[in-house]
Formats: C-alpha cells, sequence, structure tokens
C-alpha cells in the first residue's frame, strides 16, 4: 500500500476484498488491511537461503530466537496448508509437511534443473552460482561463457515516446519520484527512530525559479495535487530539482508520493509510470501537515 501507483484505487480495490491474510514482521501500510495477521520471523530468525544477483545460492543461518508468537514463513504456509487439507477432508493430500527449509530446497531441485545441484551439504562453507544443473557441477561463474550464439552483443534502437501525462494550464508541473538515502521503498525496514533523525519527514523539492514563480518559500506547507489525488508537506527550494520538475520520495505513509503517480502502463514491460506524472502545487495550512503515525488509520485496524 506504499508502492503501488494511482494509491487511491488499489486502497478502493483492497477496502473491498471479503477476507485478507497477511503475514508479516509487522503491521505495516498494507498490513492493516488485513483480517488476520501472521506473525513471521526476519532473516535473523531463520534458517534457509539467499540468492544473490549474481545467482549464487548462499545459506542463511538463525542468529536469534524468534521473538514472541512469529514463525518461519515456511511453517506459517505449511501449517495454514495442512489446516486446509484437513478442512476440505483430505490430509497430506498434497504434502504440506515439510520438516526443515533443506527438505524444500531439495524439492525445488527437483522441479529446476538450474538448481538441481544445489543441496545444503555443497553449500554450507561456500555459495553455488546457478544454473549447477547436477551433484557433481561446480556451478556457473559465468553464463554464455562457452555457448554465446552469435558471440557479439545485440543493440537495439529506442525511439523517444513523451511522457503518457504532460504538464498542462492545470497541472503545470512535472512530479518525478525515487529514494534517498536514509530511507528504502516504501520505509517499513527503515522509518526507525535513529534514521528518522536525519531524514524526518516528506517534503518537496522545487527549483528556486519556480519556488519564485509561484511564490513558495523553503519550509512552507503546500499541497501537492495530481487528476488522481493528494498530499500535503513542505517545500524544499533546491536547485537540485530542475525547473519545471518537482520530486518527492516515496518512502512516507503521511504524504505517499503513489496517490499521485500515473497508473498507466509501460506497453512492452508493463511497468508503471512513475518517474513523470503532471501536477499542481498549492499553499497549504500549517495544521493540515499529517501526523507520520498514520498507518492504521488507513486500513481496518
Amino acid at each position: 500500500m506504499m508502492s503501488e501507483p494511482n494509491l487511491n484505487e488499489t486502497r478502493k480495490h483492497m477496502q473491498q476484498l471479503e477476507f485478507i491474510v497477511a503475514q508479516d514482521l509487522f503491521i505495516n501500510e498494507s498490513g492493516a488491511f488485513a483480517d488476520v495477521f501472521l506473525p513471521a520471523t526476519s532473516w535473523a530468525e531463520k534458517e534457509g537461503t539467499v540468492t544473490n544477483t549474481d545467482r549464487r545460492v548462499q545459506r542463511v543461518r538463525q542468529a536469534i530466537a524468534p521473538r514472541g508468537q512469529s514463525r518461519p514463513d515456511w511453517e506459517i504456509l505449511c501449517d495454514l496448508a495442512q489446516r486446509i487439507e484437513a478442512r476440505l477432508g483430505r490430509p497430506n493430500s498434497a504434502h504440506w509437511n515439510y520438516n526443515s527449509p533443506a527438505e524444500i530446497m531439495a524439492e525445488f531441485g527437483k522441479l529446476d534443473i538450474n538448481y538441481a545441484g544445489v543441496t545444503y551439504e555443497r553449500i554450507e562453507r561456500h555459495g553455488l552460482q546457478t544454473p549447477v544443473p547436477h551433484n557433481t557441477h561446480p556451478g556457473t561463474p559465468f553464463l554464455f561463457a562457452k555457448d554465446f550464439p552469435s558471440g557479439r552483443g545485440k543493440f537495439i534502437p529506442v525511439d523517444y515516446v513523451p511522457i503518457m501525462e504532460p504538464p498542462d494550464e492545470e497541472y503545470p508541473f512535472i512530479l518525478t519520484t525515487g529514494r534517498v538515502l536514509e530511507h528504502w521503498h516504501g520505509g517499513s525496514m527503515t522509518r526507525n527512530s535513529a534514521l528518522n533523525e536525519i531524514y524526518p519527514a516528506p517534503v518537496v523539492e522545487i527549483h528556486p525559479v519556480d519556488a519564485a514563480w509561484a511564490n513558495f518559500t523553503d519550509g512552507q506547507p503546500v499541497r501537492v495535487s495530481s487528476r488522481r489525488g493528494s498530499v500535503i508537506l513542505r517545500t524544499r527550494v533546491t536547485e537540485k530539482a530542475r525547473a519545471g520538475v518537482i520530486f518527492m520520495a516515496m518512502h512516507f505513509a503521511e504524504a505517499a508520493a503513489n496517490l499521485l503517480t500515473n497508473d498507466a502502463l509501460d506497453p512492452q514491460a508493463k511497468i508503471p509510470e512513475y518517474k513523470a506524472c503532471a501536477v499542481k502545487i498549492e499553499p497549504a495550512a500549517e495544521q493540515d501537515l499529517p501526523h507520520p503515525d498514520v498507518t492504521t488509520e488507513r486500513g481496518r485496524w
């Protein structure tokens, strides 16, 4: 409920669902919509594996005991599946009776040739880079090292395509969204007290030329609106922003940038146009600035 474009539309559909189960470390903006919340463990509280961008499968070892009633995701899913099977009168029909992550990895290797040679024993001390097609295969550090079809890179020309929602007289600015150093994506893992002291609240970055044209000062409360929604936050007048373009970080639930973004999709990749939509900026009152603790107010809790 933070990372989807046109969040008002997403929230509308979430509220229409009959029953929602969320499984996570703690209740975040999405979990607040759940009827039932299942507490899961963090990576430091469970066994498993992680596969990095370079296709390296490595062991994850439990470092601390789970807190409270939290359990590893695979245990929760197995328990839930077994209860559903029993209710349907078909106990153990789908074999959701795993005893460890190692058993799950073994089944994974039977279903995917790229992981056929990956076992917990083999990655106990060193990771393996997939594909690993059999138990004695050393892994694949470089893809296409010997069988690159043409031996050459393929260049594909790209034609310029205008943004799907250009600025106009009513919405004269282009909004682009992104990240800041101190926070990450929806902020569920980084909105902690230490990082909030460094970057405590959302701002909209605006170029000095645009601020002067609109008669805005640095730190002034403003309302940023698109055709889909609006948020209230403070300005940050800076030359980091390009004239005609304003910037908002995507991490803050109290002024979620994706309430404004366009859910139009790229025709090929089907990726929403997060980086450009038309917006307007208007003065707002100090008392209208939102409180940061708004997670539960937007869901069912």
